[in-house]
């Protein structure tokens, strides 16, 4: 069956030149001047794809969006802005919409295509069934992108760098994302309204995150900061909710992943509230190493600030360092150069008890 595009495109050239392309490509076209006549069109034809120019008369690309995205008939189109404007603001704004992706003019007819054949292949990966780990995320960015996902995700944007202690997200901001760690370290904390942080998540190599305020709805009631210099893939809210739609074993893995996020909160309240200062640095270290550490065998060393430790363990900085001083001094754990090192893990968690 012919898949049914819709292009709204004021200027006259453009639009019957980019509907040739298409109609010559296979697919059935429809064509509106401005965006008023697009969300009519598109509430008839009830389109397979929407390609959609940003600056229009009557009503532009973001308006048009807008009421696409609140019609629950058309919510979950494909849409494509086809636009002019290159500054880096205006994609921002658009993709934080929920636009599918850009295509700048002048285009050739190649990228044209491209885009929207990228498009309908994602809808039809997200239907397949993936093992829910780091290789199965892998098999479905590959599917989606190509054999070589991770390079093509670079080259597109798709993939963020965050320096050591760059914010990702804040509390309070809605989410449009979710986010999984390619390379690096990330925690997730919680600020009073003294400016006291606390850390509640800790993640690194293979992690989602940012995944909570995406299934209740709502804004981020943490922010996230990147621990050490980080690669992270950001995936569209879009994609992650047919994903979750449409893979039971995906709904499966994040009702797990939730519930065991419930429970390390629920240990780690429970561990600041009655434990001794001692127990709750102890814990802090722990903590780390199971998140961090590769191999059982290996002593573990990590680089954290004494902020960032002081954070997880629920005290004061000064009260952490006198801690890891007296540590130090029971050969419990070694300090050098900023990395602490586990010389003791049996008796640090002994303290736990």
């Amino acid at each position: 069956m012919m898949k049914c595009l819709l292009l709204i495109e004021d200027n006259a050239e453009i639009r019957e030149n980019t509907a040739e392309i298409l109609q010559l490509a296979g697919y059935l076209v429809a064509t509106a001047e401005n965006g008023k006549i697009g969300v009519e069109l598109a509430l008839q034809k009830k389109p397979d794809l929407i390609i959609c120019d940003i600056m229009m008369p009557v009503l532009d690309g973001y308006g048009v969006l807008h009421l696409i995205n609140k019609n629950p008939d058309l919510k979950g189109i494909p849409f494509i802005f086809l636009t002019a404007k290159a500054e880096r603001s205006d994609f921002r704004k658009g993709m934080e919409m929920g636009a599918d992706d850009y295509i700048t003019k002048p285009f050739s007819d190649i990228e044209l295509l491209n885009a929207v054949e990228s498009r309908f292949n994602k809808i039809e990966v997200l239907k397949t069934e993936y093992q829910y780990d780091a290789t199965g995320m892998q098999q479905m960015l590959s599917d989606l992108k190509g054999k070589d996902a991770i390079k093509y995700l670079t080259e597109t944007g798709n993939v963020n760098h965050y320096k050591k202690k760059q914010v990702i997200y804040t509390e309070g901001n809605h989410p449009v994302r979710l986010f999984y760690i390619e390379e690096g370290k990330v925690k997730v904390y919680k600020t009073n309204d003294d400016g006291k942080e606390l850390t509640v998540g800790l993640y690194t190599e293979g992690d989602f995150f940012g995944y909570t305020a995406l299934l209740e709805e709502s804004n981020y009631k943490e922010s996230a900061q990147a621990i050490e210099d980080s690669s992270i893939t950001v995936i569209a809210k879009e994609d992650f909710e047919q994903l979750i739609q449409n893979n039971a074993s995906v709904q499966k893995k994040f009702i797990k992943l939730l519930a065991k996020n419930v429970s390390e909160k629920e240990e780690q309240l429970l561990s600041i509230a009655y434990n001794s200062l001692r127990k709750r640095v102890a814990n802090a270290l722990i903590t780390l190493q199971q998140k961090y550490r590769k191999t059982e065998d290996e002593i573990f060393s990590m680089h954290i600030s004494r902020e960032d430790l002081a954070n997880i363990a629920g005290t004061a900085t000064e009260s952490l360092i006198r801690t890891l001083s007296d540590f130090k001094s029971e050969k419990l754990i070694e300090i050098k150069e900023g990395y602490i090192s586990i010389l003791n893990e049996k008796k640090l968690s002994a303290l736990l008890n």
